[in-house]
């Protein structure tokens, strides 16, 4: 990265707490307040006490129907009439397509032809138009280029939107109004909307929380970024986290190089464990996305990597956002 264009990802703004604010009441009454979980055994396995923010309880099934509503509602008319386009692995589609039927309007949606089915079934279901791509950023991006060009629709870009990244910041916005008390929240981070969101919307209630991202070792494109200062790319990844593929933003990693306490990285391995572990104690069912936020608080040196060396008989408490429970179940 040259120097000046690190110049232009430090300038680039970011959501006042005005824009979340208002972002929140332009979606409350279409989107779920999702439920937050808590066990006991878990708690006891990390040391730590533990509450979800279940997104994979959310419509559409994931926190992407946030960003997508706030987005697509504040179009103009004129620009609704266009419809939108946008490109992604399928929980940001299901979103898109979704949202657009709420608002009348048809949504063409680029889709890798990896894609799990389950999350292909969902865009057809909200009548979100899919064009297949080959599965890498380069083919999404252009895929979704060539179709904006033909249509004249909008784009409604998965993270690289301050009006997705202000609908996303309501997620955590909501988990620090209803436990004010969280000293950290962990989120999974792909193209950095959630996470960028959480720290935002989490710091707004309260500055002093820590926000943690978590990513794949297979897709670790953000811990990079944020380790060596200069925003890094990854074109593929065949991590089991389908979600978690995309690289971050210059928007979103400006986000992040400012608001964001340090990304933990986590193995294959650890993401199923941790997935199975919440299906079998919570009795819900998250993708393995989700489970990537959870998987470092089950390590021995979790907390420590968190920077809680001396903590309380009950351990410290700490936010896990589910970002999404769409998983092909398959017996």
């Amino acid at each position: 990265m040259t120097l000046s264009k690190a110049t232009e990802i430090a300038e680039i703004s970011h959501p006042d707490w005005k824009t979340i604010v208002d972002a929140h009441d332009r979606v409350r009454a279409r989107i779920h307040r999702t439920p937050v979980l808590t066990s006991h055994s878990l708690n006891q396995q990390s040391g730590a006490q533990l509450f979800f923010k279940c997104e994979n309880l959310q419509k559409t099934g994931s926190f992407k129907i946030r960003g997508a509503t706030n987005a697509i509602f504040s179009l103009s008319d004129e620009e609704a009439r266009r419809g939108v386009v946008t490109h992604s692995s399928g929980n940001h589609a299901a979103a898109v397509a979704c949202a657009a039927r709420w608002r009348g309007i048809p949504a063409w949606i680029v889709m890798p032809k990896n894609a799990p089915a389950v999350k292909c079934r969902a865009v057809e279901s909200y009548g979100g138009k899919i064009t297949f791509c080959e599965p890498n950023v380069t083919s999404r991006a252009e895929t979704a280029d060539r179709l904006q060009s033909e249509t004249g629709a909008v784009m409604v870009h998965p993270y690289d939107d301050d009006r997705i990244i202000a609908g996303q910041a309501t997620a955590g916005k909501e988990l620090l109004e209803d436990y004010s008390e969280l000293e950290a929240i962990l989120a999974p981070v792909s193209g950095g909307g959630l996470l960028s969101g959480t720290c935002l919307g989490a710091k707004g209630v309260r500055p002093d929380a820590k926000v943690y991202g978590c990513e794949p070792e297979r897709a670790n494109d953000a811990y990079r970024s944020i380790t060596t200062g200069t925003l890094q790319s990854l074109e593929t990844s065949d991590t089991i986290a389908d979600g978690l593929r995309a690289s971050l933003a210059p928007r979103t990693f400006a986000i992040l190089r400012k608001k964001v306490d340090g990304i933990l990285l986590v193995s294959e391995e650890e993401i199923v464990a941790a997935m199975k572990l919440v299906w079998e104690r919570l009795k819900t069912v998250i993708e393995p996305s989700s489970a990537v936020a959870l998987a470092p608080l089950l390590r021995k040196s979790g907390l420590e990597e968190l920077g809680f060396t001396s903590q309380s008989k009950s351990g410290p408490r700490i936010g896990v956002i589910f970002s999404g429970g769409n998983v092909e179940l398959k017996w």
